[in-house]
């Protein structure tokens, strides 16, 4: 199995769909490339957002555009939840904070 160790996951999938990283600092032509192509996917789901708001409360709205606005919505989500999962795994855990009733420390053994 791949370590993704240090990699960061593209918002883009090979040919054969597969994930896609990059190694690095985060300042290369491939991690700024990534970064535009993540603003431009989030600007686009929020403008979807909108669009379906209108759509869902116009009540002349059809099955067919219904269905069609399932997809786009379904694919806006899938590329949000990519950048969540890349984003997330370049953020650092947080420092355990000793006044949070709900963590409890793991003792190794």
């Amino acid at each position: 199995m791949l370590s993704t160790d240090g990699l960061r996951l593209l918002p883009w999938s090979s040919p054969e769909g597969k994930p896609c990283y990059v190694s690095g600092d985060g300042t290369g032509y491939v991690s700024r490339l990534a970064d535009e192509m993540e603003s431009t996917q989030l600007d686009m789901s929020a403008e979807l957002l909108g669009h379906a708001a209108d759509i869902l409360a116009d009540r002349k709205t059809t099955s067919a555009q219904l269905r069609f606005l399932a997809a786009r919505m379904a694919e806006a989500l899938r590329d949000v939840l990519r950048i969540a999962e890349s984003r997330g795994a370049r953020l650092s855990a947080p420092p355990y904070d000793e006044s949070d009733d709900n963590d409890e420390p793991v003792s190794g053994g």
